[in-house]
C-alpha cells in the first residue's frame, strides 16, 4: 500500500463538493481522504486525485464523525 501524501491546492479544494449532498468536503490531518461531514463518507485522494465517485467512498465510523465535531 502506497503512504505517500499529497496536497491539494487550496483553490481546487475550495472548489470540490460532495457528488451526494453538494457540500464543502474537508481534507483530512492525514490528507489521504476528503471528508463529507452531511453524508458521513470519505472519498480516498489516490496520487494526488480526488476521487469523487460513491463507489470509492467509505462511510465513517461514529468515532471517525465525532472526533470532526472537536
Amino acid at each position: 500500500m502506497n503512504t505517500a501524501r499529497y496536497t491539494l491546492d487550496p483553490h481546487t479544494l475550495e472548489i470540490l463538493v460532495c457528488p451526494l449532498t453538494k457540500t464543502r468536503l474537508t481534507l483530512n490531518s492525514e490528507k489521504t481522504e476528503l471528508i463529507s461531514r452531511a453524508a458521513r463518507i470519505a472519498f480516498p485522494i489516490r496520487s494526488g486525485i480526488p476521487l469523487l465517485c460513491l463507489e470509492e467512498s467509505r462511510p465513517l465510523s461514529d468515532a471517525e464523525y465525532d472526533a470532526l465535531k472537536g
